[in-house]
């Protein structure tokens, strides 16, 4: 059977071409999906050969939320997929609205140093409906619009680049999520092919660039990825982005205390990204067991912040949400959740 919550309106049309429908039998079905959030094709209104066809077609599995923390400021929710495997999302809620936290990967193979995804290696990518899944039953559960997108979970989303379109294909759907371009933001290490590929396709969701260091000595120590794709690449690649639609990037900056919150990295960095059209996230580092990294001071956090703000730098600091219940930058790892709220 067709997994229904893996096609985006085009490819649902296509399949109903395929099996003797109506395409437009698909303007039916979306809007009932993720507008009046159905869980029975059989509700639909169509005709009974065409509920027939559709019933015994697609399927309607989502991931099972097994458990759930909640704190203040965002709930991170352990969803165990069909297959045994688990991953985490994060329901961030904000005063203008609530935005869930999507992962792409079961494991990570970046291999990030202060990042606690990556010690769960890669098996396997998400599907389309998988990365669904998660927004969906969250909706459900809130029983409120979701107003935003982040694609900062597990994993590495330009490694999964296809299906990561089609699940953004499906956010912006009208009809059903209704989530405009601007409020879908796509977190990466820093993959250049793929971030060129993400520029010119139809798609072109806010980028966030996880830097976290200002040279390729300093990056290739904390984030492998840079062995592969120097800071020179990935800069180039990220003003190719922002000049193809015209967009301002995100750089993604974690503050390590005597790792890269020196004086002279915040003259590098400023350097670096002198003339860009983008600004700095600056992240308090939020710790997970056995990581070997602290965050800095606050007083040397603002130092740093303020020398990126002398030469012209824009810059901000991330509200950290969710670093009680482990759900905080780089916090997710999907290893069980202890001291659950069941839902």
């Amino acid at each position: 059977m067709t997994d229904i919550y893996g096609s985006t309106r085009k490819k649902l049309a296509d399949k109903l071409t395929e099996l003797g429908e109506k395409p437009s039998r698909a303007d039916i079905i979306f809007p009932a999906l993720y507008g009046e959030l159905i869980d029975d094709l059989s509700v639909l209104p169509l005709k009974k050969e065409s509920l027939d066809t559709a019933c015994g077609n697609f399927s309607l599995r989502l991931p099972e939320c097994t458990d759930v923390l909640t704190s203040d400021g965002a709930d991170k929710f352990l969803f165990r997929l069909s297959d045994g495997n688990t991953v985490e999302s994060v329901l961030m809620k904000h005063g203008f609205g609530y935005n869930v936290c999507v992962s792409t990967q079961v494991g990570c193979n970046m291999g990030c140093a202060f990042c606690a995804s990556g010690r769960l290696k890669k098996i396997r990518d998400l599907t389309v409906s998988e990365m669904v899944g998660q927004v969906l039953m969250i909706r459900r559960s809130l029983g409120e619009r979701i107003n935003g997108i982040s694609i900062m979970g597990i994993g590495e989303p330009l490694e999964n680049l296809a299906n990561v379109l089609d699940f953004i294909d499906i956010m912006m759907y009208p009809k059903g999520f209704d989530i405009g371009i601007k409020h879908i933001t796509l977190s990466t290490c820093g993959l250049v092919p793929k971030i060129y590929e993400l520029a010119d396709s139809a798609s072109p969701v806010n980028l966030a660039i996880s830097l976290h260091a200002p040279d390729d000595t300093l990056r290739r120590r904390i984030m492998p990825i840079t062995g592969k794709y120097p800071l020179a690449d990935v800069i180039g690649a990220a003003r190719y982005y922002s000049d193809k639609n015209n967009r301002r990037v995100t750089f993604e900056y974690v503050m390590l205390d005597g790792i890269n919150d020196s004086d002279k990295c915040a003259e590098k960095l400023s350097s670096l990204l002198g003339g860009l059209n983008c600004y700095v996230n600056i992240i308090r580092y939020n710790p997970s067991e056995g990581s070997p990294f602290r965050c800095s001071p606050h007083e040397r956090i603002m130092t740093f912040y303020d020398i990126l703000k002398k030469h012209g730098i824009g810059v901000t600091m991330r509200r950290e949400l969710g670093a009680s219940v482990g759900a905080a930058c780089g916090q997710l790892r999907a290893n069980g959740i202890d001291k659950l709220t069941n839902l």
